[in-house]
């Protein structure tokens, strides 16, 4: 069988999340690096369950692993041990292609700076997932397009980077990370390159956007408004994930 087809029928795992549809999930994370004689362990047995629709923040202390976390969930980077599950399948039981195929359809990816492709206009560097996984040309600037006018920016579709904002820019990045109706988003810093008022609509963009399209968040910040917005926020502290607070838990 094709192996776009055997990921595109796995079901998502439920467990943790009860009744929720799980899209993203580790189990006993660690990442362990070298340095000289010693070996220095930054993730020491992680544990996650990101429910469908859900936004939640991940913060900490400079240098506590956040971004080590972000990149391993994303399949960008490979754990010492345990296991990461996207969609339900554990990336570990996939070949290279495979993961880069799940990725591409099933995650998406905003960090701090944006990324963008000088020399390609907003609509082309949207459009740019969706060719990748084989979307015809006309069919891929369509959803670029709809995607651009989705977060205000269907008067800049033949703009280059360099003839946009700073805000512009991030939202550009922010329309390719959805482009694909992904499951997930991974966000690092998505707002730390911004001015406090920007990054406010950066904000409300990002919950319009979770609202309309049921697309959950994982968010690393330094941000207190951005992650007090986030229905979960979890703290990453010696390792290890322990959680803030709940929307549940909010009066």
């Amino acid at each position: 069988m094709n192996s776009q087809v055997e990921i595109e029928t796995e079901q998502a795992a439920p467990a943790e999340a009860g009744s929720a549809e799980v899209v993203l999930a580790c189990r006993e994370l660690r990442k362990r690096y070298r340095q000289g004689n010693r070996e220095l362990e930054v993730l020491s047995g992680v544990e996650l369950a990101v429910r469908k629709g859900e936004k939640l923040s991940i913060v900490g202390a400079s240098g506590s692993g956040k971004s080590t976390l972000l990149n391993l969930l994303g399949g960008l980077d490979t754990p010492s041990s345990g296991e990461v599950h996207v969609a339900g399948r554990n990336l570990a039981e996939l070949d290279a292609n495979q993961r880069g195929w799940l990725r591409n359809s099933s995650l998406g990816f905003v960090y701090q700076f944006h990324h963008l492709l000088n020399e390609f206009s907003a609509l082309e560097n949207v459009a740019m997932p969706l060719l990748i996984g084989k979307r015809s040309v006309p069919d891929a600037r369509s959803e670029a397009t709809e995607m651009l006018k989705a977060v205000g920016l269907g008067e800049r579709l033949s703009h280059k980077p360099a003839q946009l904002s700073g805000g512009e820019r991030q939202r550009v990045a922010i329309a390719r990370a959805l482009v694909t109706h992904p499951a997930c988003v991974l966000m690092d810093e998505p707002t730390g390159n911004l001015d406090r008022a920007t990054g406010r609509e950066i904000h409300k963009l990002m919950d319009r956007l979770n609202r309309d399209l049921g697309i959950s968040f994982v968010i690393v910040t330094h941000d207190p408004d951005l992650a007090a917005a986030l229905d979960r926020s979890l703290h990453l502290i010696d390792g290890k994930l322990e959680s803030d607070w709940h929307e549940g838990d909010r009066v």
